[in-house]
């Protein structure tokens, strides 16, 4: 069963290469002609460092801060601690409901949330719809025979207008 969440959530599922990140740029200025404030949730298996050593918010977090708020005009920073067991919930927890219609994740593929499947064939990796009854649709460069509605990958307007007959269909 799927979780509720205050505003429409949904994520993009795929193997590394199969063009996520590429449709979701592509996705958030068509989203926002429409009136959508849309929120992004990325999860990556990579350890990042954005406060570089040397920089404030990285002394901060040396000296013990379990976490820092780092603001400057038009942008906010937020560095916390987290456990090792990175739950999507517990990441949507920061999202701020109040400034957004729409969030969407990128990654987080085996979590119970409506997904688009991101799949280039050429990269003979599995379907991974045949196995997740949250996936809603698959976004190819290629036909793919399913019973689930063939989004164009290289037809953002497409996946765009998708989102929003879903998002009008279900909330």
């Amino acid at each position: 069963m799927r979780q509720t969440w205050p505003k429409p959530v949904i994520g993009f599922a795929g193997f590394s290469g199969s063009g996520k990140t590429t449709l979701i740029s592509q996705l958030l200025p068509l989203l926002s002609q429409q009136g959508l404030a849309v929120s992004v949730l990325k999860h990556s298996h990579h350890q990042l460092e954005l406060d570089k050593p040397g920089k404030d918010s990285q002394r901060f977090v040396s000296a013990g801060a379990s976490e820092v708020v780092l603001a400057c005009p038009n942008r906010r920073y937020h560095f916390s601690q987290q456990d090792d067991h990175d739950q999507l919930n517990q990441q949507l927890d920061w999202v701020n409901w109040q400034q957004c219609d729409l969030v969407l994740v990128e990654g987080y593929r085996h979590n119970n949330i409506a997904k688009i499947e991101v799949h280039r064939p050429i990269l003979s990796k599995p379907l991974l719809h045949p196995d997740d009854n949250n996936i809603i649709a698959i976004a190819s460069d290629q036909p793919i025979d399913s019973p689930i509605p063939y989004l164009n990958l290289n037809q953002a307007a497409q996946v765009a207008e998708f989102i929003l007959s879903y998002i009008r269909a279900s909330h």
